[in-house]
């Protein structure tokens, strides 16, 4: 997934209370339309062009909404969604915005893992899935160098990138990982901003008290997001370990759904042994096919360990943290923007990335690439995106249909 720069533009906000009013359903309507049909890299483009073609946001609103969801944990396109329907609606939109983006996917995905997990021994399900292993790492090595390039600026960021790829090559916990980095930028690293630095303009709403009553709502969604942290403790199992475990990546962990993938594997697969490495690589195939966030492979893990029960829980913790972090940093985002060792941290902790995002394709490529057909078979996924620029949904399609013909070909 592609990510904008982080900007120091300053939006001519207008504050909640006076813009029009915009129905909730409207809201609904209109993120239920992108969860259904947005795939990819196409994801961000259809979610500004909706704020910005419907009104809701100005263009300098939406550009620190994209700036503001890089500074704290959590997937960036469900914080921009939760963000968007924040500014239009205050916390009500934010729900029903993010609702709305994730409900067709989260629908979608319990529906192949049940399929998936019935089936999946079936002589035909396994070579569908062993193309659709080696098309994810074509796509995966293409995020890789894209990420690597918005993210390794200089030789601090190098460092850390290669510091964070030896210890989890050598098993180093992955979390203390993220927080060893953070620290770092934080101490070491100073991001040069590019051209002349936007002067500050006095912004009075921002700098008065906040309504009583957005604080309120604020306050209750983070004591919804800590119920579900207790439900998750309370039960016991491994449905509930798992999500403690999602409701920890999704607070800490920094990026786009690529990026959170190592802390996912890191404990899914290597500490908890919840999935296989194959069953990791067709979760995360499983989530390139269907529409709308790519971290809903929490759904497929949850629903691995508890079915449908499971898969709700674990996709509730995976959204949840960076949702109230949303609401909260929607308010104090003039105070923290331009803080050095804010951007510091940041840049440190997304070069930690890129090293622990390499460690993952490694591994996935000894899983997805076993012979010469699976090899054309990433090299041409990687092509199609990197040269062609090609949707992720065609990507997948026209792959499946041409390892289909390996396959009646003896191929595989």
């Amino acid at each position: 997934m592609t990510t904008d720069s982080i900007t120091a533009a300053t939006p001519a906000a207008t504050p909640i209370e006076s813009r029009p009013q915009v129905s909730l359903w409207t809201i609904w309507l209109a993120f239920l339309q992108v969860g259904l049909t947005a795939f990819g890299f196409a994801i961000l483009q259809k979610l500004k062009k909706l704020v910005l073609t419907n009104h809701w946001l100005t263009e300098e609103e939406m550009n620190e909404g994209l700036a503001l969801v890089q500074l704290y944990p959590g997937p960036m396109m469900i914080d921009f969604t939760a963000y968007a329907g924040y500014k239009v609606r205050g916390v009500p939109g934010a729900v029903v915005a993010t609702l709305g983006f994730i409900i067709p996917t989260l629908i979608l995905m319990l529906a192949l893992s049940a399929a998936y997990f019935a089936a999946g021994s079936l002589p035909w399900v396994q070579p569908l899935f062993l193309g659709l292993e080696a098309l994810v790492v074509g796509v995966l090595i293409n995020v890789v160098l894209e990420f690597g390039q918005r993210a390794i600026k200089g030789r601090l960021e190098a460092a850390v990138m290669l510091a964070a790829f030896a210890a989890l090559v050598f098993k180093a916990n992955a979390v203390l990982i993220v927080l060893i980095a953070l620290a770092a930028g934080a101490v070491f690293i100073r991001p040069q901003t590019a051209g002349k630095p936007a002067k500050e303009q006095p912004r009075p709403w921002r700098d008065e008290s906040v309504s009583t009553r957005r604080w309120a709502g604020i306050a209750l969604a983070l004591v919804v997001v800590m119920a579900g942290v207790g439900l998750a403790w309370s039960l016991n199992s491994e449905v509930g370990r798992l999500g403690l475990s999602l409701f920890k990546i999704g607070a800490i962990a920094f990026g786009n759904g690529m990026t959170i993938l190592p802390l996912i594997q890191a404990d899914a697969v290597d500490t908890h042994h919840w999935l296989t490495m194959n069953q990791f690589v067709d979760g995360i195939a499983l989530s390139q096919i269907t529409p709308g966030p790519f971290l809903i492979i929490a759904t497929f893990i949850g629903y691995k360990l508890g079915g449908m029960w499971g898969g709700l829980l674990a996709t509730f913790a995976m959204f949840a943290p960076s949702f109230v972090m949303t609401l909260i940093f929607t308010e104090v985002f003039s105070r923290v923007r331009n803080l050095a060792v804010v951007k510091g941290a940041l840049a440190g902790v997304l070069a930690a990335f890129v090293g622990l995002l390499a460690v993952v394709l490694i591994r996935l490529g000894g899983i997805g690439i076993g012979g010469p057909a699976s090899m054309v078979m990433a090299a041409g996924a990687f092509v199609a995106i990197r040269s062609f620029k090609w949707d992720l949904l065609w990507v997948f399609a026209g792959g499946l249909a041409v390892w289909s013909g390996f396959v009646m070909l003896g191929m595989v």
